[in-house]
């Protein structure tokens, strides 16, 4: 049996469709098509249930998938223990938000390199809704957004939440301290519209009784520290992406009596039976974040920060 076209029946099941399953291993329609039909005349059964446009497995690809999966984890488990050993290629596809990004994502990618000399790494910066998206369709293999993806075949963990804070310019922001109102007199600055840091940021207003002068929603953390340097508004960021961007930007911590809920963050992957570098790099993540001392510091740390 070609363990090819079984792997290519496995990601038709998992993903639902021959035409993203054809996507995730970089085949033609046709060739993926060709190969689950290739597995069927060799079984005798039909897997692939074709009456209508609908999706599904036959009775027979039903039972099959559980012998597909077994077969792909035990020529993975061959593999790992007759090896020489030496590095493999490893194409990892990684989806992130852009407070990732400009936190923590970076240094994570650059230890991952020089742990595993063989990576390919294609990244896709977007929204959460997007990014999750994506790994529903198996466009992705491992994303860190702000909502976990609930879907089969998928897993999901929360890591440390970010919190966020105001940032404002260095020279036109000089109060110690801002009560809610103060800012609600300024132009504010978040992320795009239904956003988790724009709908907190819209009760955090309501719960002060507060109506803001102006709320400007920009998806690009980039874009909002220009207009902040340029004098335009007040902006809410990650604490950890912050602190980073000072170092070289006309920008200062906003000191505000009332705290800005911290931002959530999940790391999304898809169980590969076929390969371990997925999972082997998610647990790399964890250690990796754990051993920053986590994205989300203490409020006493981040008071330091403002003095």
């Amino acid at each position: 049996m070609n363990l090819r076209f079984v792997e290519a029946f496995y990601w038709v099941a998992s993903l639902k469709s021959v035409t993203r399953a054809a996507e995730k291993l970089y085949l033609t329609q046709s060739a993926m098509s060709s190969r689950i039909a290739a597995l069927e005349e060799e079984l005798g059964v039909l897997l692939l249930d074709r009456r209508d446009k609908q999706f599904r497995l036959t009775v027979a690809g039903l039972r099959f998938f559980t012998y597909a999966q077994r077969l792909l984890e035990l020529q993975r488990e061959v593999k790992a223990e007759m090896g020489s050993g030496t590095p493999q290629a490893m194409t990892l596809r990684l989806g992130a938000i852009e407070s990732v990004l400009h936190s923590w994502l970076i240094p994570m990618v650059e230890k991952l390199q020089n742990d595993h000399q063989g990576l390919e790494l294609e990244l896709t910066v977007e929204t959460t809704p997007v990014l999750l998206d994506q790994i529903r369709r198996g466009a992705l293999d491992l994303i860190f957004a702000a909502l976990p993806a609930s879907m089969e075949g998928l897993r999901s963990r929360a890591l440390p939440p970010m919190e966020m804070v105001f940032v404002g310019h260095k020279q036109q922001h000089r109060k110690r301290m801002y009560h809610l109102a103060d800012l609600g007199e300024l132009d504010i600055l978040t992320f795009q519209r239904g956003s988790q840091p724009h709908v907190a940021l819209v009760d955090l207003f309501r719960q002060g009784e507060v109506s803001p002068k102006r709320m400007h929603t920009i998806s690009s953390i980039s874009a909002m520290t220009q207009l902040v340097e340029g004098g335009f508004g007040v902006a809410t960021l990650p604490l950890a992406a912050a602190e980073r961007l000072l170092e070289h930007r006309n920008l200062k911590l906003l000191k505000c009596d009332t705290a800005l809920q911290p931002l959530p963050v999940f790391a999304t992957y898809r169980a590969d039976p076929t390969s371990s570098a997925v999972e082997t790099v998610v647990k790399e993540v964890f250690s990796f974040i754990e051993l920053q001392g986590k994205p989300a510091r203490p409020a006493s740390a981040s008071k330091k920060s403002m003095r």
